[in-house]
């Protein structure tokens, strides 16, 4: 299916996903399954503007696409059977992988995993956060880092058989203030690749070309800014950042 198709096609919706906080539905384009989130469905917040959720997602596969590695799944704005909204392409991820556990603290793998916290569970048992030791799930961290992801929980990580792994949920992006809050803490501290630090400059450059342009009709001016520092800060201090602020490091529920 072409991308005008994509826009323009009759949006029919199949279900809906019920452990969203927003309205979220499945849905289909011909036979492509999608998923949509009308702005109309939107929870009011404190912290971000009405009405933007579905935008920051779409900015959040702009600048997935100008890093180059595929974090986010095709997100784009079209109408919809209940209004303007967000659609998405969705993404079968394998049932059998997880790229973030928790585990029993004395069942921690050796390797192949990173710590991020500990604590107990409602039973009392100690329990372990843990998430992969991977490449793709690095360049998803730094990802976050630039976005300002305040909502990275485990199941908005879909492990992929091939190895890749897509992040979704992207409506809690792109805050001028320090919002990140992740489970995906596993690499404070540890310097950026080369690679890495490559996508981070792609991104910087796109901000004076076509990249800020797309967003111009997405964020806020001084949003945009905040973005352009937060590249420019990363690349600087060149290692995965450590939590700041008073608010929580990582988000609630987990997963």
């Amino acid at each position: 299916m072409s991308a005008t198709d994509l826009v323009t096609a009759e949006l029919t919706l199949t279900g809906r996903i019920r452990t969203a906080s927003n309205a979220t539905f499945l849905g289909s384009i011909g036979d492509v399954t999608v998923v949509y989130k009308p702005i109309a469905g939107e929870s009011p917040l404190w912290d971000f503007p009405d009405g933007t959720l579905a935008h920051r997602e779409v900015a959040a596969y702009r600048v997935s696409e100008a890093l180059g590695w595929g974090v986010v799944p095709h997100t784009w704005l079209r109408d919809g059977p209940l209004g303007e909204g967000m659609v998405q392409l969705w993404q079968e991820q394998d049932p059998d992988v997880a790229a973030v556990d928790l585990v029993a603290t004395d069942d921690v793998p050796e390797t192949g995993w990173k710590y991020v916290l500990e604590g107990r569970d409602e039973s009392g048992r100690m329990v372990t956060l843990i998430h992969e030791d991977s490449p793709a799930l690095r360049r998803m961290a730094v990802f976050d880092a630039i976005v300002n992801n305040a909502d990275r929980k485990g199941d908005h990580i879909l492990a992929m058989a091939a190895g890749h792994r897509h992040g979704v949920d992207h409506g809690l992006t792109f805050h001028r203030d320090y919002k990140l809050r992740t489970v995906l803490w596993g690499w404070l501290g540890e310097p950026l690749t080369d690679e890495e630090n490559a996508g981070i400059g792609r991104v910087t450059e796109g901000l004076d070309g076509d990249l800020g342009r797309d967003l111009a009709d997405l964020l806020r001016a001084e949003e945009i800014a905040a973005l352009a520092t937060r590249c420019a800060r990363l690349r600087s201090a060149g290692q995965f950042p450590a939590p700041a602020g008073d608010s929580p490091a990582v988000p609630w529920p987990l997963f």
